[in-house]
């Protein structure tokens, strides 16, 4: 095989991944899907007792659909709610088991490394754009090298939770303390049900995820007595967004929202607001939690936590490539502009695709969620239309790169606090993509075009 003729590296089979996967094929070129858990969308797998708040027409993908519907697939009703297993079971298991895609997707291999072939970081040299992706693997064999001829990163996040400390650094025991403390949602009334049952649990976060999870605890203390809930929230608790409730253009969304808020007005839940956690301990058989509630120091008292307080990206084994990242968000500093909460909450962000998600490092590109860095409220329909982009940009289509059509909906809120001195915080430059005909085996691109900031006027979308 030669240098340009190799694959493109997909990294992570989820939703996003494997919906990149379809895109490359359609364009007729090669993908090489590397997943590091067992199976297929093992993330997913990890939150399947969870019910979107996305109905499925937002959750698939044109191009996945076109590999499915060949292979006789009926699509669900496009107005119902899958949880995360049926959205494994009805989606994305047949969609891997199609014969366009079966047999270039790799379970059980963890990328650890990605570098340019015989260029470290630090070595510009010539020809480094040209230079294929060396990728190092972990499978139960050791490890081995994969070469590839652009990378797109779709690991996601959920791996690499935020942690329950005020500084964004674990508190102090919160490691010692890890058999006591769950990460995200756990399944509080499946799996996780004995673990919950009739003890005092402190959740971490305002979130979707940490309203899941207290959704959750409130319903099992119906069942087990004895079962309380504590919530902890960093902002003051007036401050705490709950949603646009029935403004919200996504209803479960919004709904979640509501009666997560009406949990804590109703005194279901016990509210900590603000509480930032600078200490957990053990206290005979329970935790004690210690954090400051404006000028006082207080301790609370839990059996168990859960800490859903949001996601960060794993960039480890990204160490040799040149990344272009926001030092605030960890996005690219095009896209970070538009999803930065703290410039805005807007729940449409304005349509963006490969060239917001371009790295420094030609042939490289980080989506999905990943692609939002720290920052929530991500939905599937960007990462499909981000990696739509990015497979229309190998193939040297620029002009179907370039236009970016994306409809989501609305949060009900749109929030800005730090409007700039052009405008509305949530406005941000577009980027302009200069073509460049393509050349080479395969539709590869000689080379990547340059990205120009222009001013765009509007707000959130």
């Amino acid at each position: 095989m030669t240098e340009a003729c190799l694959p493109v590296v997909v990294i992570g089979a989820g939703p996003v991944g494997l919906a990149a996967a379809a895109h490359l094929l359609a364009r007729g070129l090669e993908p090489l899907v590397l997943e590091a858990g067992p199976g297929i969308g093992a993330a997913v797998r990890a939150w399947g007792h969870v019910r979107m708040f996305s109905p499925w027409r937002y959750n698939t993908d044109a191009a996945t659909r076109a590999l499915l519907e060949a292979e006789g697939w009926s699509a669900p009703d496009p107005e119902a709610y899958p949880t995360g297993a049926k959205l494994v079971r009805d989606y994305l298991a047949p969609l891997a088991a199609t014969p366009a895609l079966r047999g270039r997707i790799r379970t059980g291999t963890r990328v650890v490394g990605v570098a340019r072939a015989d260029h470290g970081r630090l070595h510009d040299g010539a020809g480094r754009d040209a230079a294929p992706f060396v990728l190092h693997v972990e499978t139960c064999c050791g490890i081995q090298a994969v070469r590839a001829r652009a990378v797109i990163d779709c690991s996601g996040t959920w791996d690499a939770p935020n942690p329950a400390g005020a500084h964004g650094m674990p508190a102090p025991g919160e490691a010692r303390q890890a058999e006591r403390i769950a990460y995200g949602i756990p399944d509080a009334l499946g799996t996780a049900r004995d673990t919950y049952a009739g003890v005092t649990t402190l959740v971490v976060g305002a979130g979707h995820s940490a309203m899941n999870a207290v959704l959750d605890l409130v319903e099992l203390a119906k069942q087990a007595p004895g079962t309380s809930i504590l919530w902890a929230f960093r902002r003051p608790l007036g401050a705490v967004d709950f949603g646009g409730g029935a403004r919200d253009g996504l209803a479960q969304r919004g709904d979640l929202g509501a009666r997560a808020q009406a949990l804590v007005e109703s005194g279901a839940v016990t509210a900590l607001a603000p509480f930032l956690i600078d200490r957990i301990a053990r206290d005979g058989e329970a935790l004690a939690v210690t954090g400051r509630q404006g000028e006082r120091v207080t301790t609370a008292q839990a059996d168990r936590m859960i800490v859903a307080a949001g996601f960060r990206p794993d960039l480890s084994f990204l160490r040799e490539v040149r990344l272009g990242l926001d030092p605030a968000v960890e996005a690219t500093p095009a896209l970070a502009p538009l999803i930065d909460p703290n410039l805005h909450s807007c729940g449409t962000v304005r349509p963006h695709g490969e060239a917001e998600l371009r790295h420094p490092e030609a042939g490289f590109w980080i989506a999905g969620m990943k692609s939002y860095g720290r920052a929530p409220t991500f939905l599937l329909a960007t990462g499909h239309e981000q990696v739509r982009s990015i497979a229309a940009a190998l193939a040297g289509d620029w002009q179907a790169a370039r236009e970016v059509r994306l409809e989501l909906p609305e949060t009900g809120v749109c929030s800005t606090d730090r409007p700039t001195a052009g405008g509305s915080a949530c406005c941000a430059p577009a980027v302009e993509v200069a073509p460049l005909a393509a050349s080479g085996c395969c539709g590869a691109p000689a080379a990547m075009p340059a990205v120009a900031a222009a001013p765009k006027s509007g707000c959130c979308g």
